[in-house]
């Protein structure tokens, strides 16, 4: 419980730090990531559960990674994570699950994802603000992969990249659970130097 406490308040002071930085006011966070004034105040008092969507919806809008929302501060020059120390961002009702591992840091960074799909379960995507690109490269099974509603086959050993900004759903496929590495590079970050 106090785990959950403390990623709260993390999350809504991050949030709250990015929406000054972006110079947006509550109603137009709102407006723009589609979430409710209410959530976002909820939000920035450390209050509700913010479901994976509108962490993307609002880590979009403000043109940061979703991890830039959810991690405190980098102490190590390494960093090394295990998956299993980390709660899945999103679980489907088959034991589908994606974990953000972590983000690099940088003026363009790098989410870095492990997900796990079941056989004919899948996760839609809303489409990414423009810059992003994603890479997915499953590692056992095989998935589909299906960007502008075009369906594409992704195999064990085999790496595809799109650009982020399509609606995009990735889709366990075959009879086998598909595991998959998937990275999101987004686009260097507002007073970056391009």
């Amino acid at each position: 419980m106090a785990e959950t406490e403390a990623a709260l308040r993390t999350l809504a002071q991050n949030v709250r730090a990015a929406r000054t930085r972006a110079g947006l006011s509550l109603d137009e966070l709102g407006r723009r990531a589609q979430v409710s004034k209410g959530a976002l105040v909820g939000l920035e008092k450390a209050q509700g559960n913010p479901n994976f969507a509108t962490l993307v919806r609002l880590a979009d809008t403000l043109g940061v990674s979703v991890s830039a929302l959810l991690e405190g501060r980098a102490e190590e020059r390494v960093r090394i994570v295990s998956a299993e120390g980390l709660a899945p961002l999103w679980t489907g009702p088959r034991g589908s699950e994606a974990r953000l591992m972590l983000t690099t840091s940088g003026p363009a960074p790098v989410e870095v994802w492990r997900w796990k799909l079941e056989p004919g379960e899948e996760y839609p995507s809303h489409p990414h603000q423009g810059g992003v690109v994603e890479t997915v490269s499953v590692t056992s099974g095989r998935m589909t992969l299906v960007v502008d509603g075009v369906e594409h086959t992704v195999e064990a050993g085999q790496t595809a990249a799109f650009d982020g900004d399509a609606p995009h759903t990735y889709r366990g496929a075959g009879t086998d659970t598909c595991h998959l590495i998937m990275t999101v590079h987004l686009p260097p970050g507002p007073g970056s130097a391009t």
